[in-house]
Formats: structure tokens, sequence, C-alpha cells
């Protein structure tokens, strides 16, 4: 007998994969790391920092995408510079993804794990 699965978790999966493509994108063009896993753990952990900082008054949204590339510089390797640059690169394709998703397929998704998106 197989266990019911809330449409709200499938959601949760489903956008955590898009993030987790769309930084695996950023750091395969920027670092030339091949590791999916990798950054889907990354989205989460990324998504996590972000949540816990974003709240705070005035400079919650620059403080969390300061968090949020920290983390990357933390599963990643490279200075600051390197790993925002794959961090917007993880933008732009989270971008593209969500455009395939939501526009060819219509299935309406985000990216958890990549901010703006």
């Amino acid at each position: 007998m197989a266990l019911p699965v809330s449409g709200a978790l499938v959601t949760f999966l489903v956008t955590l994969l898009v993030g987790g493509l769309a930084i695996y994108v950023g750091a395969r063009v920027v670092a030339g790391i091949d590791d999916y896993s990798r950054a889907v753990v990354t989205a989460l952990l990324g998504a996590v920092g972000w949540a816990i900082v974003s709240w705070l008054p005035v400079v919650g949204s620059v403080v969390a995408l300061v968090v949020w590339v920290g983390v990357l510089k933390w599963r990643y390797p490279g200075g600051w510079l390197t790993v925002a640059t794959m961090g917007l690169i993880a933008w732009v394709a989270a971008l593209g993804i969500l455009f395939v998703l939501n526009s060819v397929l219509g299935v309406g998704t985000g990216a958890f794990g990549v901010p703006g998106v």
C-alpha cells in the first residue's frame, strides 16, 4: 500500500530540484564541478540561510543575499567573486528553467534555493 503524498511535498521537491539544477549549472560553468546532489543540498542550505535572516527590517534582503552567497562559498571552491558569479549564473539558469517549465509546459513552479526567482 502506497502512502499518499501531499501536493505541498511534491511542490517542495520539484522546486528544490529546479533550484538545485540552477546551482548545478552555475557550479558547472564557473567551477567545473559536476555534482547535482551537492547542488541540491546547497539549494536547501541556501534557502534555510535566506529564510533565517531575510526577515530583518531594512537590510534583510541584502544580508540574506550575502548569506546565500556565503553558503555557496562554503560548499564550493573559490573566492567571493567566483561564487558570486556562480550565483548570478544560477539565477539566470533558474529563470531559463522556469521559463521552460512555466510557459512551455505550463507547470507553474518556482526555484527553491535561488533567491528572487
